[in-house]
């Protein structure tokens, strides 16, 4: 909570500790309205007993209506004076012993009362969003079943161990990460992607902790622990980043911090002032009054409240928003940068042609291309190794970057490389045909002679053509940004609708870019954060595609798609634009509710239960407005020609 709002202790419990695990989960169970509900009761009682001219049980009933419903916020008051800090808080107690002075005690209860339901609505509904993010920890079973000795052993999750080999039977849900070593089946990763279609997996797939094994059983070796597999990474770092805050959420603490002691000396002086014009027990009451009508605690926790269910709600979605900064500025984002391999298409590149020089043979191109690639790690190094599994390995190789490799086979130079670097010579018309039907060429020579052609393509992601056309009609500006070849790239480009596009970028060139591009309108990056990283560093909001289980992918970025479906990204979008709006939303009543409340209070025209029961009923209406960010619609993956169409209207019904 916001400093600035004064509730609570200053001390937070660390992620992870038995506290957290037994958050509230209803109404009755937060102690601040537990305590509440008490005071409101002897509040009441004290009310009774006075229209009953029993007025020394209705002071006693109020008195301890007073002292309960003050528990709930004078302590750590009194804790955040200790250290230095002024916040609300302080405004409240103030006001409470002021009443008291004048002798308005059931006033002074009223206002405890009051601040204290609000105090626990807010907690409660904190707590309700965290529960909802942590609630992925739950997707992992109770138990697992390892193979040790050659024997079945069911253990806790905990216990399981770096290297063991799980045995996921049908319907059961994997217990930690780790790889698939025997079996195949189809895996249900919904819960934590946000994609419905069963995902098809076998030996040397990865496999994710909280998925739903389908028909087969697996042989999974764990290669992460229960405490650091993907699910237990998310929502550290999501909490974690949950500090960092937004432009809506500076300008809430920018307002409310320097509030506090401006209205407690704005006060002083009414009551001043009033008490040398007039009579100062009226003018002492008022200053009291505004006191309490200026209190900035609803502002201070607007955005708060509404970034925890935001983001909460995303992490379901398998949309990773790292804080209030990320989803301030996803919401704000009108232009996207698209990166190619991997976001547009499916990053699984293959061998589509092969094109020798007369006298040579396809064999003899691919065994050169796939001896120097076997020391590769670049993406098209395991398409061509896929087309000639059983080539030799080159000596001396090396990487030229942007350009190729070089090396040795058989004592021959041998080089392979993009045109230009290497010559087309008599290929060039066919170089060109493959680049012209999106593919990217790979020239190979041997002792200085060219000896042919590779043309590998990364197909399109199916959806693509329909979440460029999305994102165009809600009006975004849409680049592509590639290290491919401009012919390569435009032809891409044209299959999905892109009219801006840039190629033949380094990493380098590809920040610069989004750097202008941001000069122009709000601009997110999309590529797969770790060959994109300084463009994703760059850009206004940079998103991963793809991220789940990629550490480097879900740290650089500010925002990462778990999952490979692209429509997350225009849901993303949605979802924030919806969020941001709600944060501006509760910014405007919270600042609406002082500016009018002030000068009643300062002319007398509101006393200080009315101003008390005013003000926190426009709190409790800013919490329930802020978690309405918690509300995401499921990612709509059907076949059918509605979808697009239906993920139109839930745009537009957001916005």
């Amino acid at each position: 909570m916001s400093d600035a709002c004064g509730c609570g202790d200053d001390e937070t419990t660390p992620a992870g500790k038995d506290v957290e695990d037994h958050e509230a989960e209803r109404l009755w169970q937060v102690s601040e309205l537990r305590f509440a509900a008490v005071a409101g009761v002897l509040l009441l009682a004290s009310l009774v007993a006075g229209s009953m001219d029993r007025s020394a049980t209705a002071t006693v009933l109020s008195w301890v209506a007073l002292l309960v419903g003050a528990w709930t916020f004078v302590p750590s008051t009194l804790r955040r004076l200790a250290g230095g800090k002024i916040g609300v808080g302080t405004l409240m107690t103030i006001a409470a012993i002021g009443a008291v002075l004048l002798g308005e005690v059931a006033e002074a209860a009223a206002l405890a009362f009051l601040f204290s339901v609000s105090e626990g609505l807010e907690e409660y509904s904190l707590a309700r969003t965290r529960r909802g993010l942590r609630a992925l920890l739950d997707l992992v079973p109770a138990t697992a079943t390892v193979l040790r000795g050659g024997v079945e052993t069911t253990v806790a999750p905990e216990e399981v161990r770096l290297g063991d080999l799980m045995i996921v039977k049908p319907g059961e849900r994997v217990a930690t990460d780790g790889v698939i070593r025997a079996g195949r089946t189809a895996l249900d990763v919904s819960a934590i992607t946000g994609e419905s279609v069963p995902v098809e997996a076998g030996p040397e797939h990865s496999v994710y902790a909280g998925s739903i094994n389908g028909s087969g059983v697996l042989e999974v070796e764990v290669t992460a622990t229960a405490e650091d597999n993907s699910l237990a990474r998310i929502v550290r770092i999501v909490e974690a980043e949950q500090s960092r805050k937004g432009e809506a959420q500076r300008l809430a603490d920018r307002i409310a911090k320097p509030m506090v002691p401006g209205v407690m000396i704005a006060a002083t002086l009414i009551a001043v002032a009033g008490s040398l014009l007039g009579d100062p027990g009226t003018w002492v009451e008022r200053a009291l009054v505004v006191l309490v009508a200026a209190s900035p605690c609803a502002l201070a926790i607007s955005v708060p409240v509404s970034v925890v269910a935001a983001v909460g709600a995303a992490s379901k979605q398998g949309v990773l928003i790292k804080g209030g900064a990320a989803v301030e500025a996803l919401g704000a984002i009108r232009g996207v940068a698209l990166d190619k391999t991997g976001t547009l298409t499916r990053n699984s590149p293959a061998v589509v042609a092969v094109v020798p020089v007369p006298g040579r043979t396809e064999e003899d191109v691919l065994r050169v291309a796939a001896a120097l690639e076997a020391r590769s790690e670049h993406p098209l190094a395991r398409a061509i190794l896929a087309a000639a599994p059983a080539a030799p390995s080159a000596q001396d190789v090396e990487a030229v970057p942007g350009a190729g490799l070089t090396g040795t086979l058989e004592g021959r130079l041998v080089r392979l490389g993009r045109p230009g670097w290497v010559q087309t010579g008599s290929l060039a018309g066919e170089v060109e045909r493959m680049q012209q039907a999106g593919a990217t060429a790979v020239l190979i020579e041997q002792d200085g002679a060219l000896l042919g052609a590779v043309a590998v393509r990364d197909e399109l992601r199916a959806e693509a053509a329909d979440v460029v056309a999305q994102l165009r009609r809600e009006g975004y500006h849409v680049a592509l940004l590639t290290g491919d070849n401009t012919l390569t790239a435009t032809a891409l480009a044209r299959e999905v609708g892109i009219e801006d596009v840039h190629a033949d970028l380094r990493p380098q060139d590809k920040a610069a870019l989004v750097a202008r591009l941001r000069n122009r309108r709000r601009t997110a990056m999309v590529g797969d954060g770790v060959n994109d990283a300084p463009a994703l560093a760059t850009a206004d909001v940079g998103i991963a595609m793809g991220a789940m289980g990629t550490d480097v992918a879900i740290e650089t970025a500010d925002v990462a798609l778990m999952g490979e479906d692209l429509r997350h990204l225009p849901q993303a979008f949605t979802h924030a634009r919806r969020a941001r709006r709600i944060m501006l939303q509760n910014v405007g009543l919270s600042l609406a509710i002082v500016v009018v409340l002030m000068p009643l209070a300062l002319l007398g025209v509101l006393g200080l239960a009315a101003v008390v029961l005013v003000h926190e009923v426009a709190e409790v209406l800013v919490i329930a407005n802020g978690v309405r960010a918690g509300q995401a619609r499921p990612l709509l993956t059907a076949e059918d020609p509605a979808v697009t169409p239906a993920l139109e209207r839930a745009a537009m019904a957001d916005r």
